[in-house]
């Protein structure tokens, strides 16, 4: 046992156990705030999806019920404004994930920087894809019903799709049964018909990715609480006995 060069007492066991606990803890903060600061959150990402979905669907699914009721022209086909509302915010979503993905890789080297970034612009090539796809559907003469259903049904996809990709690449489980139910949704939409299509996108879609976003904020929550009561707990338990 030695003395203590400030105080002149000897050094409590005690003491040494809460000082390697407290550095143990600072040690493990530091790790959880550069894994989050070099990686895609999932909070953000899920947030900006379903705020899209929900809103840019619900402005779809509203105007299709007024031209259905034969408020305007083309009778159940969403008007234009519900598909600027929509599109704007699908865009939005897209360069948000195309920055945010990017930006959080872009401090880290190797293997781990070089597929956040192909994944990222994965999202912008896959729209670039659909916008293509949608076109030629109108060359060839296809009906607004089927245009809607098809522009419907490749989105989801592409997205599904690559949050399944997304899942097995960071090994993020809830990322892969979210694609997984992204896909499953828009088989049910693309079956129920225009103007259920987007009611149903809207509130299993949307509505899904908010129901995530809010499970990531508690289970992160929950890990930082446990990460913090665990180190004392046990520096407690093998301290010695000072009875």
């Amino acid at each position: 046992m030695t003395d203590d060069a400030r105080t002149g007492r000897p050094d409590e066991p005690g003491e040494v156990t809460l000082d390697a606990a407290a550095s143990l803890r600072l040690i493990r903060e530091q790790q959880e705030r550069a894994r989050a600061a070099t990686e895609p959150d999932g909070r953000a990402l899920y947030a900006a999806w379903g705020v899209a979905w929900l809103a840019g669907y619900l402005c779809l699914w509203s105007s299709s019920r007024r031209t259905a009721d034969g408020a305007a022209g083309a009778s159940g086909q969403p008007e234009p404004w519900a598909f600027a509302v929509f599109g704007g915010a699908i865009l939005a979503a897209v360069a948000f994930t195309i920055v945010h993905t990017v930006t959080r890789t872009a401090g880290t080297r190797g293997a781990s920087a070089r597929t956040g970034a192909l994944y990222g612009w994965a999202w912008f090539l896959g729209f670039l894809a659909i916008a293509f796809i949608q076109g030629g559907l109108a060359r060839a003469g296809a009906s607004p019903e089927v245009m809607g259903l098809a522009s419907n049904a490749t989105a989801c996809l592409v997205v599904g799709l690559l949050y399944l990709a997304g899942g097995m690449v960071f090994g993020e489980t809830r990322l892969y049964v979210l694609g997984v139910w992204i896909l499953l949704v828009a088989a049910v939409a693309s079956f129920v018909g225009i103007p259920l299509t987007y009611l149903v996108m809207a509130l299993a879609g949307g509505g899904g990715f908010l129901l995530l976003a809010a499970l990531e904020q508690v289970l992160r929550s929950r890990r930082r609480r446990a990460g913090r009561a665990a180190v004392p707990s046990v520096a407690a338990g093998d301290g010695p006995s000072r009875a």
